[in-house]
C-alpha cells in the first residue's frame, strides 16, 4: 500500500556547534551562580574523600592490635564528614538546580516567544504535530535532565576527578592501575556517542510523525468513517507506531551493550588496584589501611562512572530535544527587531494591491493563478464562488498569513500597530476572564474600551449577562460560549486591534439561520471604515459589499456590483438564482451599500 501522507518539510534542528553557542548565550549572564554553585560542589566532593582515608586508618589500628581509644577520632571524623558533606551537597545541588531551572525558564520563553511567530505555511508544511511535540515532549526531556541529570552530572565528574587525585595522594602507583579502566571506559563512552546521537534524532523524528498521524487521523475521524477508511488510517497509525517502537528497542538494546562494556572496565581497574595493593604492602611500601584505603576509593568511582556515563544516555536524549528547541528558539524575531521582510511591501498608507500572484501549497499543484486585484482605501470586497476556488487562499495571502509562490502583495498601511487582522471561522477562546481574552487585541484597553468593543458588535448584554460579567472565566473549563457569541469575541478583538485593513474568512460560518443575519451586522460594524475583504459564506454578505470578485478554479472571473453582475449571465448570477431560490425568511437580502468604487474590474 502506497503512503499518501506527503513528506514533511520538519521545523529547523540546530547544530551541535549552534546548540553549545546557544546554552553558552544563556548561561553567560548567570556565571557568578554557576562559579559559587562549582566550588561549593567541590567542596562538598572534596570533604567527602576524607571517609577512605578515615576507614583505611581504622583498619591499620585494628591490623596493629592498637587501643579502641585509638579509634576514638576516626569515628568522630567520620560522624562530621558525613554531616559537612551533605549540607554541603544539598547546597550545590540546590544552587545548580537554580541554574539549570533558570536558563531553562529562559529558553522556554524564548521558544515560545518564537513558535507564536512561525510563519503559519510552515508550521503547516511541518505538520502540527511536530511543533506539538517539541512544546511537549522535547520541553519536557529538557527539564527532566536540567533538573535530575545536570546535577548528578557535575558531582559525578567532580567526584571522579578528586578521587583519582586522592589516589595519586596514597601512591602514584595507584593511581596507574586504576587508569587501566579508563581505555575500555573512553572506547565504551565514543561507542555509544557514536551509535547514540543519530538514534535518538532519528526517534525524536519518528515520534513527531506518529503524533501528527494520530493528529490527522483523530482530526478526521468523521470523514475516515463516512469513506470507511477506518482499516487504511490505522495502517498508517501502525507503521508509524512500529517505526517508533522499533527505533525504541533499538536503543534498549544499545543501553544493554553499554552496561555489559562497563562491568569489563570495572572488573579490570579494581583487579589491577587490588593486586598493586597486595605487591606494595608486601614490599612494605605503604600499609594495610593505605591499600584498602586506595581500594576503596576506586570501588567509590563505580558509582560517579557508570553515573556519568549512564547520563551519556539522558544527555544525547536531551541534547537532541535541546537542539530541537534552540532550531525554533533561533528563528526570526518580530518584523520590527529584526528586519525580517514581511510577506508584503508596506510603504505607506491607503489600499491593497495584489498583483500578478500565484501560488502553490506544493510544487506542481497550482491554487492560483496571475491574480490582479485592489482593494481601494475603505473598500469592502467581497470574495465569492465554489468550493476550492482558491478564496481563503487569496484571503491568507492578503491577510500576510502566507507568500505568494510568485507576484506581490502590496499594503499600503502604517509600519507601526497591526496592519491587518484575520478572523476566520476557527476562533479560540483561550482560558481565563473574558476581559483577558479580549484585551489580547490590545494590551492596554481599559474596562470602557472593552465594553465600547463589544457593544459595536451586539455583544455586551450577553457579556454582561454572564455570572461574573467580564471577570466571567471562559475557555477549557470555564463558561461555555455559543458559536455565535464566539464569533462576536473575535470580532470585538478586531475593534480593539483597529487594524486599516481586515479580512474576514467565512467569520460568520459557525453560525446558524437564526443567528446568521446578527452576526453579519456584528461583521458589518466591526470593519467599518476599514478595507475589508470578506469570504462570503452567505450571498446576503456579497450582496451588502462595495464590490464582488467571482472566483473560480483559483482564477477571478468576474469582478463588479451586485446587481451589475446579476444583470449579466455568469456565474454569479447563476449562486444568486440557485440561492435566492432556496433561501429562508431571515436571508431576506438587505439593501446593498452604496458603493465607493464601482470603476474596477480585476480579472
Amino acid at each position: 500500500m502506497t503512503d499518501p501522507t506527503p513528506t514533511r518539510e520538519l521545523l529547523p534542528t540546530a547544530t551541535p556547534v549552534r546548540t553549545r553557542a546557544a546554552v553558552r548565550e544563556l548561561v553567560r549572564p548567570h556565571r557568578r551562580l554557576m562559579l559559587t554553585a562549582f566550588a561549593v560542589m567541590i567542596a562538598a566532593t572534596g570533604v567527602g574523600l576524607i571517609v577512605q582515608p578515615l576507614l583505611g586508618r581504622i583498619v591499620d589500628v585494628v591490623a596493629e592490635h592498637r587501643s579502641a581509644d585509638d579509634l576514638t577520632l576516626p569515628v568522630v571524623l567520620l560522624v562530621l564528614v558525613a554531616v559537612v558533606q551533605g549540607s554541603a551537597t544539598a547546597l550545590g545541588l540546590s544552587l545548580v538546580s537554580r541554574l539549570g531551572e533558570t536558563v531553562l525558564a529562559q529558553l522556554r520563553e524564548r521558544f515560545v516567544e518564537r513558535a507564536l511567530r512561525l510563519p503559519l505555511e510552515q508550521v503547516e508544511k511541518a505538520g502540527s504535530g511536530d511543533l506539538n511535540a517539541r512544546v511537549t515532549r522535547d520541553v519536557s526531556v529538557v527539564g527532566e535532565a536540567v533538573r535530575n541529570a545536570l546535577p548528578e552530572l557535575a558531582r559525578s565528574l567532580l567526584a571522579i576527578v578528586l578521587t583519582l587525585a586522592a589516589m595519586a595522594a596514597l601512591d602514584w602507583r595507584f593511581l596507574l592501575a586504576a587508569l587501566l579502566a579508563v581505555p575500555i571506559q573512553a572506547g565504551t563512552a565514543r561507542w555509544y556517542v557514536r551509535h547514540a546521537v543519530p538514534l535518538y534524532a532519528e526517534q525524536r523524528i519518528a515520534m513527531g510523525s506518529q503524533q501528527q498521524q494520530l493528529l490527522d487521523t483523530i482530526a478526521g475521524a468523521g470523514t475516515v468513517r463516512a469513506f470507511r477508511m477506518e482499516e487504511q488510517h490505522t495502517a498508517h497509525v501502525t507503521k508509524r507506531s512500529s517505526a517508533a517502537v522499533a527505533l525504541t528497542m533499538r536503543g534498549v538494546r544499545l543501553v544493554l551493550d553499554f552496561y555489559n562494556r562497563l562491568h569489563i572496565a570495572e572488573y579490570t581497574g579494581l583487579a589491577a588496584v587490588l593486586v598493586t595493593g597486595f605487591l606494595l604492602v608486601r614490599a612494605d611500601s605503604v600499609s594495610i589501611g593505605t591499600a584498602t584505603a586506595a581500594a576503596l576509593y576506586f570501588h567509590s568511582l563505580f558509582t560517579p562512572i557508570n553515573s556519568a556515563l549512564v547520563l551519556l544516555d539522558d544527555a544525547q536524549s536531551a541534547t537532541a530535544a535541546l537542539a530541537r528547541l534552540v532550531g525554533v528558539a533561533d528563528g526570526p524575531a518580530t518584523e520590527a527587531s529584526t528586519g525580517t521582510p514581511s510577506p508584503y511591501d508596506r510603504p505607506g498608507s491607503g489600499a491593497v494591491t495584489v498583483t500578478g500572484v500565484h501560488h502553490a501549497y506544493e510544487p506542481g499543484r497550482p491554487v492560483l493563478h496571475d491574480i490582479h486585484l485592489t482593494l481601494a482605501a475603505g473598500e469592502r470586497v467581497a470574495l465569492v464562488g465554489a468550493s476550492g476556488a482558491g478564496k481563503t487562499t487569496l484571503a491568507k495571502l492578503i491577510a500576510g498569513v502566507h507568500r505568494p509562490t510568485a507576484g506581490s502583495v502590496q499594503l499600503n498601511a502604517p509600519t507601526d500597530g497591526l496592519p491587518v487582522a484575520l478572523v476566520t471561522q476557527e476562533t479560540h477562546v483561550f482560558a481565563g476572564p473574558l476581559a483577558d481574552d479580549l484585551r489580547l487585541a490590545r494590551a492596554d484597553a481599559t474596562d470602557q474600551d472593552l465594553r465600547a468593543a463589544l457593544a459595536e458588535v451586539d455583544a455586551l448584554d450577553w457579556a454582561e449577562a454572564l455570572p461574573e460579567g467580564l471577570s466571567t472565566v471562559v475557555g477549557e473549563g470555564g463558561h461555555r460560549l455559543t458559536a455565535a457569541q464566539v464569533q462576536q469575541l473575535a470580532l470585538a478583538r478586531l475593534v480593539l486591534a483597529d487594524p486599516p485593513v481586515a479580512v474576514l474568512d467565512e467569520a460568520t460560518a459557525e453560525a446558524g439561520s437564526t443567528g446568521a443575519r446578527l452576526l453579519e451586522k456584528a461583521a458589518d460594524r466591526a470593519i467599518e471604515h476599514r478595507t475589508a475583504l470578506v469570504v462570503a459564506h452567505r450571498l446576503t454578505q456579497a450582496a451588502d459589499a462595495d464590490r464582488i470578485v467571482v472566483m473560480d478554479g483559483g482564477r477571478i472571473v468576474q469582478s463588479g456590483t451586485h446587481d451589475e453582475l446579476c444583470a449579466t449571465a455568469g456565474p454569479y448570477a447563476s449562486l444568486w438564482q440557485a440561492w435566492s431560490g432556496t433561501r429562508t425568511p431571515v436571508d431576506e437580502p438587505p439593501t446593498p451599500r452604496p458603493s465607493t468604487d464601482t470603476t474596477k474590474k480585476d480579472h
